[in-house]
């Protein structure tokens, strides 16, 4: 895998990274030649799986910018991970942009959610 610089110029390598690269084990629930799926270890619904591109990006701006056919096939494969896990009732999916919408990895990721009837979104309740 090429590196791919951020626009913060960090290279220094991602927890997503690393599951990339099988350093890290995961519950893989799907596979593409650009991306890569898997259960999260922290889940927030019955269906928690995380979806990243295998080239690294900050944050779906970032990408969208950068890399449009990288972003499509992101989003491909949260389909395919919705059909593969029996979402056909309807999932959420998404994609945290920057630390005050929660996200802690800054590789970008989509989060599919589903399984259950899923609440609503927003502010936090603490």
């Amino acid at each position: 895998m090429s590196e791919q610089p951020t626009e913060s110029g960090d290279s220094s390598e991602t927890l997503f990274e690393r599951v990339i690269a099988r350093e890290i084990p995961a519950d893989i629930v799907h596979e593409t030649a650009t991306t890569l799926a898997f259960r999260d270890i922290s889940p927030q619904a019955a269906t928690h799986v995380l979806v990243v591109p295998k080239t690294r990006y900050r944050t779906v701006a970032e990408l969208a910018a950068a890399d449009p056919a990288l972003l499509a096939d992101v989003v491909s494969t949260a389909a395919k991970v919705a059909e593969l896990e029996g979402l056909g009732n309807g999932y959420r999916l998404v994609f945290n942009t920057g630390a005050d919408a929660g996200q802690t990895v800054f590789h970008v990721h989509a989060h599919v959610l589903g399984g259950e009837q899923l609440g609503h979104f927003g502010r936090s309740s603490e």
